[in-house]
């Protein structure tokens, strides 16, 4: 039991550390009726309704089906490359960043071995983590941060979408040059003599279809247009009846440490001192207090930390995606990128850190001076 308890604080540190803030803030605002109004609700309704859709898609195998169709059409290494980061670049704005590497870097892996091209594992993985984080900047649900932030900025779709726009378009020319720069050396490949086969069984239409349509009302919710609570109870009672095992695999933890990190920013906005303090720190550095703070404590908890002691939540939104770029912890995703390949590589993961940590350096450096060239 007590191993459990040590190995389950282990793996949710950042909930951990989101729990103790909260309560060492209640020794400072008494706990009272208040705390329930710094919560949002809607918030986390949509953010539990997309994660049950994506666990049902997830399991249900039509990510790794999608992935097999498009490699079937590539002849060399430098195709075969774009595809496997690119598949996680556009796949992140729809399915987030998170499980958009839970699903493609084991893939990605498995083909590579397959194909014996085990030499671009390096590149590949660390690539796959860096298009999966700028790609799911580009919408209100390609990552947590995100979804919180465009519901606190008050923007509609259309808006949010033509602001990451620039960046989002950037971001993937540079992994198409850095694809093309270290696929000098590519090889001619053939998929036919790569093939494999996994232990998931066939992806079962119908359900698709049913995760699709439960999908489609999400993205209703997010566009203001359906109420959360409504879409909420349809998804959990769809899934309760028709494939209730898909429940087990939500990250529920992601929750629980968005409610400790509300209560904790709302906490210190009662305290005039820390308020005014915060304030004065974040007030127009936005760009450059998200992209640090980021560095020491993950872009999702400096959201939640931030958001509530600035008025320019743009500036915070973009802060915050680009600071994903950078340490292994500047994007809580970026660990699961680095746990699948130590664990299948472990001999290698200080080659890993070494290029993940470069790549990352040069991608925000130069996202960075985008930022501050348009917003000049």
């Amino acid at each position: 039991m007590k191993e459990k308890i040590i190995l389950f604080i282990k793996k949710e540190t950042v909930l951990m550390v989101a729990i103790l803030l909260a309560i060492v803030s209640a020794f400072f605002v008494t706990p009272n009726r208040a705390y329930i109004d710094y919560i949002d609700w809607r918030v986390l309704g949509i953010l539990l309704s997309l994660m049950i859709v994506m666990a049902g898609f997830q399991k249900n195998g039509i990510f790794d089906e999608i992935g097999k169709q498009l490699l079937v059409r590539t002849k060399n290494t430098a195709q075969l490359t774009g595809v496997l980061v690119f598949l996680c670049f556009f796949s992140s704005m729809l399915i987030t960043n998170d499980v958009a590497l839970i699903t493609f870097v084991p893939f990605a892996v498995l083909t590579l071995r397959k194909c014996k091209q085990e030499r671009l594992m390096v590149l590949v993985v660390v690539l796959q983590t860096i298009a999966a984080n700028l790609g799911s900047m580009f919408t209100p649900i390609g990552n947590p941060q995100n979804l919180y932030l465009y519901q606190l900025s008050g923007m509609n779709m259309g808006e949010f979408l033509a602001y990451m726009l620039p960046y989002t378009a950037v971001s993937g020319l540079l992994l198409l040059i850095t694809i093309f720069v270290l696929s000098a050396r590519k090889q001619k490949i053939s998929m036919a003599d790569c093939s494999f086969e996994t232990e998931k069984e066939p992806s079962d239409r119908k359900k698709n279809v049913v995760y699709l349509i439960l999908f489609l009302l999400c993205l209703l919710v997010v566009a203001r247009l359906l109420p959360y609570h409504v879409v909420l109870a349809i998804v959990l009672v769809t899934v309760l009846v028709t494939d209730r095992m898909v429940l087990k695999n939500v990250d529920y933890c992601l929750l629980f440490t968005f409610i400790a990190f509300f209560i904790f920013t709302g906490n210190l906005g009662n305290l005039s001192a820390f308020k005014e303090a915060l304030q004065k720190i974040v007030s127009g550095r936005e760009l450059l207090v998200g992209i640090l703070a980021s560095q020491c404590i993950s872009n999702v908890p400096a959201a939640l930390l931030l958001s509530g002691f600035t008025e320019d939540i743009r500036g915070l939104l973009l802060g915050v995606n680009i600071g994903g770029l950078g340490t292994l912890i500047a994007s809580m995703a970026s660990l699961i990128s680095y746990k699948i390949y130590a664990h299948n590589y472990n001999r290698t993961k200080g080659k890993y850190l070494i290029w993940f940590t470069l790549a990352n350096l040069i991608f925000l450096v130069v996202l960075l001076l985008l930022a501050e060239a348009i917003q000049i």
